[in-house]
């Protein structure tokens, strides 16, 4: 765990500047790869964020050129800090990674 400083816009306009502690990816990693051994359903809290996992679907994604639903590893909140885990390549592949910390103030 590290504390990064955030800027968090409201809806006034304004941009407060505050302390976040934000997980080390490693952990988070880790933490994601255990769920996927398990390949199921799981939705709670882990490190002080939301997260959920979700396993692989044969049925198609609404509006989507893929032929199915791929694993699913989120954990964040966009805009803030956000990190995700996708097997868009099927669940025996390696995940794509996006991390979303654009509010992180560098």
């Amino acid at each position: 765990m590290s504390t990064v400083k955030v800027k968090i816009r409201t809806e006034t306009g304004e941009e407060p500047v505050l302390p976040l502690a934000v997980p080390d990816l490693n952990e988070v990693r880790s933490f994601a790869n255990h769920l996927h051994s398990l390949d199921s359903h799981w939705q709670g809290e882990i490190f002080g964020w939301q997260a959920e996992y979700t396993s692989e679907s044969k049925q198609k994604p609404p509006d989507s050129k893929m032929a199915f639903t791929p694993v699913d590893f989120w954990i964040g909140e966009s805009g803030i800090w956000f990190f995700s885990l996708m097997w868009e390549h099927g669940k025996d592949k390696a995940p794509v990674e996006f991390l979303d910390d654009r509010g992180v103030v560098k």
